[in-house]
Parts: structure tokens; C-alpha cells; sequence
């Protein structure tokens, strides 16, 4: 077997890049269903499929699927509307039976119309979003910072720094910087940064805990807390199962619906993006990709775990990490699962400090200032949909900013299409002058107003040349638009027509035909280089005079 394609033939690379993608996505997994007001194994449920069973089935190499920040809000609407874990569990079932539907009727291709410039403003507001809600806990800061309060939040965070827990993050970020400049610490490929920045977190930590330094973090907000299940009852206890009733409620249903289609558009543009971050540069069948998410978000709704999608976090931590092949994700999803199981309490010791740090150099990586300079120099049409989308992801949520993204460069489409039409020189004229309109190769409906507009305002007695010579493709619209203003329109102002490279794409019936108006012929163009040579030489022969 090729070992590009072999899951085991960089087990070394992947198990270092699984154990730190676990390190990362093990706090997200709480805080996320922390935050969707479900019971915190749930999160983890979540993961653990996701890396496991969504990884084995996608042919996604470096995505990592677990739960995610974009279902939150959808998520805690529908648990307290439905009053019941149970029940909502029940339209995550559905929900992945949907997703299956939309992988079998291949709907997976919707990926293929997401700009690069939308994508790329995703993941740096991703990244930018990421260093946002990093910092306060690495200040050792237990409130929130985003738009509605941040001119209180920030001031207060500040006047409110833990200076012990600034301390743990500074020896983490110096750790993971410098770990991939010096030399020997590079050759530690199954050491990774990220993991020695974890134990020395833990270390410094339990060490001023034994000295009652008031620097050290024993705030349980400022620690990884995981449920530490003393007994297989408790274990059994955290398991919950669907409310099978609920499958017939219309209200299960709508809720189930809602989340296919939302995680479906946020799998496929974090697939979208983290082919993107992929260094090889390999690409994910979209639609097997939908599969996979059903079947894990299925199995996810049985066994009490919250819906899931690919994740750009832990899909980028995971490539910055130097994972090779799918094998990573499984990897991160094992381990999930045997912590949980087996080392709850020493986990619970992990400062968030040093996961902070983590998390606020993939950040970075996502949303460098180069990145932003790299599409500010590639002119307004390309930066503005980009910058749009970066604010939206920061302000608003994924989705809406992809929407605005998107929006924003469809007119810059439009308006590039307008402006690319037709050639058009937009000189004064005199009476007799010949004016030539040059049609692009290909011109849409979008470009009629313009044409119209153009043909509207031609002077009166002009000779015009409207040549198709390169063109390809001329809509229906267009030749209608160009036929009437043939037939009646320049009649009336007097303009003699001269129409080039129609003959495949526009016929005249004979009663029509005008011959003192119409030329469809290429002595036309003749004629018009034949002036426009005269004209050159009338003018190099004046400045020759000037300058003798």
C-alpha cells in the first residue's frame, strides 16, 4: 500500500500531533457543553465519536470533527424549550440521519462555490475570535470579553490579573516558541511542545500549592474539571438515551432539521478550510465527509453526546502540529476516552492557563498580519470580502459572516462582470466619427443595463462598430437588447450600425435588414483601423512639426 494513503505509516508524526490536538480539544469539549446548558460528559461523548468514528469513516487527512461553538446557541435554545436532555437527544439522532440523506444525494459539492477569500477571512476571524477568548484566561481572568462589554470587561480584566496564572502562560508561549528553534528540541518528534508545556504547567502549579504561594491557581474555574465517575453505576448514569416518543413530535423534527443543515454548511467549510491548511494540499470527498458526520452524530444522540461538525480549532492545531494522516484524529479521540475513563482527577489538574497558550499561537497562525497584507495587496475586490468575513466571524458567528462574505463578493463579481462586458471609450464624439463597442467573451444578462445604457447615450449621425469577433457567449437578453436597438433605436437618432462577429449568434430576418443601417460585415472593422491609423499619423506628424 501507498503510504501516502497508509493511516499507519506515520504513526510517529500522528500520535504526537493526536495527543496535542486531545490537549486542546479536551477544555472545548467541556466548555462547549458547559456552555449548551448539557451535562459535561456529553461534550466529551461528542469527542470522543468524532475522533474515532467520524475519523476512521472520513477521507479527510489533518480535520478533526468533535462539538462545536457554532451549535451553542441552537443547541442550549433547544434543551430548555424541550425541558429534557432526553428528548433533544432525539433530533441529534435525526439530525445525522439527515446529514447521511445529504451525503447519498451528493450534496456535498455546495463546498466547491465558497470562495478562497471567504474562506481564508473564516479562519483568520477564527483565529483572531480564538486570541480573544484565550487572553483572559491567560491573564487568569474568569469573566467574558466580546463586543457588548468590552469597554467594562477589558479594564477589568486587567486590574484583575493572576499573577500566577500569567506566570504558567508566559513558560508555556516562551516553551512553544522556542521548542521548534532549537535543534535537539526538534528531534523530540514524539515529545511534543504542547505536552511538556502541560506537565511543566502541572509541576509549577502543584509546587506553589505546596508552598501556599499565593500565586498558585486553585480556582476550579481556572482548571480543567472533568467528572470523575467513582463507580460503574456513575459511569452507566452518565450515559443517556433518546426519548423514543420524541421522534414523532413535528417540534423534534424542525429542531433536528435545523441542525443537518447548519452543521452540514459548517462541516463543509471547515473541510473547505482545513484541505486548505493541508501541507500536501490533499483534498476531502465532500460527500463521503457528510456521511461520516450522520453516522457519528447518530451514534452521538444514542449514547447522550451533543451534535458535531469539523473543526477548524482543532483541525488547525492539528496540522500546525504535524499530523500526516487521519490516524491523528483517531488518536485524539482514543485518548479522550481512556482519560476520561482512567485519569479524570489527574487531568483536573491541568491549568487552562497553559492550554491558553496553545490556543493563542494557533490563533496567531491563522490570523498573522501577513495573511492580512497577502489580500490587502490583492486589491479591494479580493480584500473586502475578506475583511468582511474576518469581522463578521468576530462579531456575529460563522455562519452569518460566510452569508455577508459571500454577499460581498457576488457584487464584486457582478461589478467586475459589468465592467469586464464590453470595451467601451467614453471620448467626446463628433458627427461622423466611428465608435467602437468591443464585447468580451463572454456577456450575461447582468451586463444588459450597462450595454443599454451605453447604446442609450450614443450621439446622434454616429457611426458605430459593435464587433463579437472574440466573443463566445452572448445571452439571449443581450442580443434581443442589441437587435431592437438595430431595428428602431438607431433609426430614430440616425446612427449607422455596423455589427461584427454576429453571424453564428445573431440573424436578421430579411424583412429587417436595412442597408443604409446595418453592416454585417468585416469591412466595417477595416474601415475603423484605417481611421484610427489616420488619426495616429496625424498626430505623430504634428508633434514631429512641434518638435522640429
Amino acid at each position: 500500500m501507498n503510504s501516502k494513503f497508509n493511516i499507519f505509516s506515520h504513526l510517529k508524526h500522528d500520535f504526537a500531533s493526536g495527543l496535542v490536538v486531545f490537549l486542546v480539544a479536551l477544555p472545548l469539549c467541556l466548555g462547549i457543553a458547559m456552555a449548551s446548558g448539557a451535562p459535561l460528559f456529553s461534550g466529551l461523548i461528542s469527542g470522543i465519536i468524532g475522533g474515532i468514528v467520524v475519523g476512521l469513516l472520513s477521507k479527510s487527512h489533518v480535520s478533526v470533527s468533535g462539538p462545536a461553538a457554532g451549535l451553542t446557541a441552537i443547541v442550549l435554545v433547544a434543551i430548555t424549550t424541550f425541558n429534557a436532555f432526553n428528548v433533544f437527544l432525539a433530533a441529534v439522532v435525526i439530525a445525522g440521519i439527515l446529514q447521511l440523506l445529504l451525503g447519498f444525494l451528493k450534496a456535498g459539492s455546495i463546498s466547491n462555490y465558497f470562495p478562497n477569500n471567504v474562506i481564508e477571512g473564516m479562519l483568520a476571524g477564527i483565529g483572531l475570535m480564538i486570541l480573544i477568548q484565550q487572553i483572559p484566561l491567560a491573564l487568569g481572568y474568569t469573566g467574558k470579553i466580546n463586543f457588548a462589554n468590552f469597554t467594562t470587561s477589558v479594564p477589568d480584566m486587567f486590574q484583575n490579573i493572576h499573577l500566577g496564572t500569567l506566570l504558567i502562560t508566559s513558560i508555556s508561549l516562551i516553551l512553544l516558541i522556542v521548542w521548534d528553534k532549537i535543534p535537539f528540541l526538534k528531534r523530540l518528534k514524539l515529545l511534543p511542545a504542547a505536552l511538556v508545556a502541560v506537565v511543566l504547567g502541572i509541576l509549577i502549579n502543584e509546587f506553589l500549592i505546596s508552598i501556599g504561594s499565593s500565586l498558585a491557581i486553585v480556582n476550579e474555574v481556572q482548571l480543567v474539571r472533568l467528572p470523575v465517575p467513582e463507580s460503574f453505576d456513575d459511569l452507566k448514569s452518565m450515559i443517556i438515551t433518546p426519548h423514543f416518543p420524541s421522534f414523532l413530535d413535528p417540534a423534534v423534527w424542525v429542531v433536528g432539521m435545523t441542525i443537518a443543515i447548519v452543521a452540514s454548511i459548517e462541516t463543509l467549510l471547515c473541510i473547505e478550510a482545513s484541505d486548505r491548511l493541508d501541507l500536501q494540499k490533499r483534498t476531502t470527498n465532500t460527500n463521503t465527509e457528510l456521511k461520516a458526520q450522520g453516522i457519528g452524530n447518530i451514534l452521538s444522540g444514542f449514547l447522550g453526546g451533543l451534535p458535531m461538525t469539523s473543526v477548524v480549532v482543532r483541525s488547525s492545531a492539528n496540522v500546525n502540529a504535524g499530523a500526516k494522516t487521519k490516524m491523528s484524529a483517531v488518536i485524539h479521540g482514543v485518548l479522550l476516552l481512556v482519560c476520561a475513563l482512567s485519569i479524570p482527577f489527574l487531568l483536573n489538574k491541568i491549568p487552562l492557563a497553559t492550554l491558553a497558550a496553545v490556543l493563542i499561537l494557533v490563533g496567531y497562525k491563522l490570523a498573522k498580519p501577513s495573511i492580512i497584507m497577502h489580500f490587502y495587496h490583492k486589491g479591494k475586490y479580493q480584500f473586502i470580502p475578506f475583511i468582511a468575513t474576518l469581522i463578521a466571524v468576530v462579531g456575529l458567528d460563522l455562519l452569518k459572516a460566510v452569508g455577508i462574505g459571500m454577499v460581498i463578493s457576488i457584487f464584486a463579481i457582478l461589478r467586475g462582470n459589468l465592467k469586464r462586458a464590453y470595451y467601451f471609450k467614453k471620448d467626446e464624439y463628433s458627427d461622423g466619427d466611428i465608435i467602437s463597442i468591443d464585447l468580451a467573451q463572454e456577456v450575461s444578462f447582468l451586463n444588459k443595463a450597462a450595454i443599454k445604457n451605453t447604446l442609450t447615450h450614443l450621439p446622434q449621425n454616429s457611426n458605430v462598430v459593435i464587433n463579437a469577433s472574440d466573443t463566445v457567449y452572448i445571452a439571449h437578453d443581450v442580443l434581443d437588447l442589441i437587435k431592437e436597438f438595430v431595428d428602431f433605436k438607431s433609426k430614430e437618432k440616425n446612427i449607422t450600425v455596423n455589427l461584427i462577429g454576429f453571424k453564428e449568434v445573431y440573424e436578421l430576418d430579411n424583412s429587417e435588414k436595412d442597408a443604409n443601417n446595418i453592416h454585417i460585415n468585416h469591412q466595417a472593422v477595416l474601415n475603423y483601423r484605417e481611421e484610427a491609423l489616420d488619426s495616429h499619423k496625424e498626430v505623430i506628424s504634428t508633434l514631429s512639426k512641434q518638435l522640429q
